[in-house]
């Protein structure tokens, strides 16, 4: 009876907290309909917002188990993914570096082994050392001669294939594709599988932006996933799904991946609330053809930069934008406020351009070029409101 007599209280509680919560800016209103904040964020593609179509699929989707592969919303989308990437199965991760740390650690069988990567790429900075601490792997970090790629020459240099007790034998060759924006073509991943194979090596290939590489018509996915022996996908970068990743690769490796996954606890009970929209973002920003679209103005935006007198690091060639602040004169943390000031969330020279920065940000980005280029001064500062992005009363969208 206690508990029935307090409930209307705790209740009018609850209902207090929330609304002082939403007041004080705490809450945000979601976005499911809109892009919300994404649409001024250059920051990364990650920050991409899921869509109402992607609600939808997660509010009827099936609620059974992944751990016991009974979900067929996850089955089919594994499926689905592995047909696409012409492998034979493919197994769900919960993020990117789950789906690398998983891959890697099923190739590695015990040491002593090496991983040989490009120096710049995700799992040598920004995966808290995982290969060290899950596999007891030596990782050789390889910088590219030509300063954008690895070539089979620059991998084979640091690969360790003798017999020398002394040395750490290479095991596995892990790559990334995009990586920076910067395409690893096709014929080069061919020239480094061919090389890797004659010597007993594996293969890995971080395909999070792999999506943007066969945008740009580099080459086909199957194609590409052909080269290598695993391979990890991301979901929720340019594609916009709120959660998820996958791997893929041959059956009997999956049957040993899916051992990995569950022993660093990345097993999933109603696994389909995550691949319902996964799939709904497969189908309609890569399979829909988005993607070029953020391409075409990522190349916008660095003519915008150098037509100003502004140097790139890099040229385009997918969806991020290299500015030379150095050679602007400006610093980084003046670069971000003067962003802000502009309603924008900036992190630096890198631009990371996804399908939903609309023309609006395009607009205000050249206000802040202008000021670090041409001395022009920003006047006032634009507030990005919960509900809708305002400009002068513009809904953007």
């Amino acid at each position: 009876m206690a508990t029935n007599g307090e409930a209307p209280a705790l209740k009018r509680q609850r209902v207090q907290k929330e609304a002082e919560h939403v007041s004080n800016g705490e809450v945000k209103v979601n976005n499911w309909e809109q892009p919300g904040p994404a649409a001024f964020d250059f920051r990364s593609d990650v920050t991409t917002t899921p869509t109402s179509r992607m609600l939808s699929a997660i509010a009827s989707t099936t609620l059974l188990d992944d751990v016991f592969q009974m979900d067929p919303t996850t089955n089919n989308l594994e499926s689905f993914i592995a047909t696409l990437t012409g492998k034979e199965n493919a197994l769900l991760v919960l993020s990117g570096t789950m789906g690398n740390q998983i891959a890697i650690r099923t190739h590695l069988q015990g040491p002593p082994h090496s991983i040989v990567t490009d120096y710049r790429s995700h799992i040598m900075t920004a995966e808290a050392g995982g290969v060290a601490s899950l596999c007891g792997a030596l990782t050789i970090p390889v910088e590219p001669a030509n300063g954008r790629y690895l070539t089979l020459e620059d991998v084979k240099k640091k690969c360790i294939i003798s017999d020398n007790v002394h040395a750490c034998p290479t095991k596995l060759i892990s790559l990334e594709n995009t990586l920076a924006g910067i395409i690893l073509p096709l014929k080069e991943c061919q020239r480094i599988s061919a090389w890797a194979r004659e010597n007993s090596i594996l293969l890995h290939l971080d395909g999070a932006r792999l999506w943007e590489a066969v945008a740009a018509g580099a080459g086909s996915l199957e194609d590409y996933c052909a080269c290598f022996d695993s391979i990890s996908l991301c979901f929720s970068k340019g594609l916009g799904a709120p959660i998820g990743s996958i791997i893929v690769g041959t059956s009997a490796f999956i049957t040993r991946a899916r051992w990995i996954r569950k022993s660093i606890g990345g097993g999933l009970r109603q696994a389909g609330v995550v691949t319902a929209a996964a799939r709904v973002a497969v189908e309609d920003t890569f399979l829909g053809g988005l993607l070029s679209a953020s391409h075409d103005r990522a190349r916008e935006i660095s003519k915008m930069w150098e037509e100003l007198g502004g140097k790139v690091v890099n040229p385009v060639e997918t969806n991020m934008v290299w500015l030379d602040l150095e050679h602007a004169g400006v610093g980084v943390e003046r670069f971000v406020e003067l962003g802000e000031k502009a309603g924008l969330r900036l992190m630096g020279g890198r631009l990371v351009v996804h399908y939903q920065i609309g023309e609006e940000a395009v607009r205000r980005l050249e206000r802040v070029m202008r000021a670090v280029l041409k001395g022009v001064e920003l006047e006032g500062s634009v507030e990005i409101e919960p509900r809708v992005l305002k400009n002068g009363g513009e809904v953007v969208r």
